[in-house]
């Protein structure tokens, strides 16, 4: 069995937490098929300055892809309450007053006043300091290696269903080609069957001919339509490709290059063909061909 392993998709996903001084943090990186490398980042205010060096960290684990990740923070809320006591002097003299003109009426409760609407605030949040940002920034690339990590591994993952799928492709193109070869292999003999109807059906009767006459012209139609140089380079494309998959680490371009070799043949192969049999035979060929160009275009 093909060794495979190393393969590796462009297709992943990875999603990583972390924390500091009480602010949450969540990296979420997706990444899709690409031609060449593209990353895209989007982080929380303040953060800025750590696009390009993220960037790089990227560029050092990945070879193609479109990636994009975004980081998302959430600070925690402030728990202690205090009142505005401007608002409250005024809210509290009002209610004073109306209660007083109102006969009978009891005296404003105090934790009715301090229910209304912006007498109690939040505290607010202290100014953040060059240390607690540095912290922040520390946390939020030591969760990008985090995310970096969970993406090739989920990228990896999506490559051995690549593997096991490209196998499969392979071993019918190989299969495909071997038909191809036996049946191309009749061909000197079905030129010679169908000279000789031809030229029955002209002259009427058997043909009266030398047989080295109809052995030049069955030599001539052979060689029009010959296709072993054709399954020979098939041949070598299928090494090619399973010594590239089996190499794995970034081979997606070269492979991609190779589909279009593989084509190449299987379309001469059909053009070239004086029989149905094998004009079948390639027309499967193109179909298996372009089931693994399909595969290959989302391998690294």
């Amino acid at each position: 069995m093909n060794d495979y392993s190393r393969l590796a998709s462009m297709t992943g996903f990875a999603r990583s937490q972390g924390d500091s001084g009480g602010t949450a943090l969540v990296w979420e990186l997706r990444s899709v098929n690409g031609k060449g490398l593209d990353i895209k980042l989007r982080l929380a205010g303040g953060l800025e300055a750590l696009e390009l060096p993220l960037r790089e960290l990227a560029a050092k684990t990945f070879r193609r892809g479109n990636i994009s990740g975004t980081l998302s923070l959430r600070r925690e809320a402030a728990t202690s309450m205090a009142a505005d006591m401007a608002v409250l002097e005024r809210v509290k003299a009002l209610a004073m007053e109306l209660a007083a003109s109102i006969p009978g009426a009891p005296a404003p409760r105090a934790e009715l006043l301090l229910a209304l609407p912006g007498v109690m605030r939040g505290a607010q949040p202290q100014e953040e300091t060059e240390e607690e940002r540095a912290a922040l920034a520390d946390a939020a690339r030591s969760a990008f290696v985090q995310a970096l990590d969970g993406l090739a591994g989920s990228r990896a993952a999506e490559g051995a269903k690549l593997a096991a799928i490209a196998a499969a492709n392979l071993k019918e193109i190989a299969l495909l080609r071997d038909a191809a070869a036996l049946e191309a292999a009749k061909q000197p003999e079905l030129h010679r069957a169908r000279l000789a109807a031809q030229l029955a059906e002209l002259i009427g009767g058997t043909p009266n001919l030398p047989e080295e006459r109809i052995a030049q012209e069955i030599a001539l139609l052979t060689t029009k339509s010959d296709v072993r140089e054709e399954l020979d380079r098939l041949a070598a494309h299928l090494e090619a490709a399973e010594a590239l998959l089996r190499e794995g680490v970034a081979v997606g371009r070269k492979l991609d290059f190779l589909m279009q070799e593989f084509n190449r043949e299987a379309n001469t192969l059909c053009s070239k063909s004086s029989a149905v049999p094998l004009t079948n035979i390639g027309l499967a060929l193109k179909a298996a061909i372009e089931q693994l160009r399909e595969q290959v275009q989302n391998i690294e």
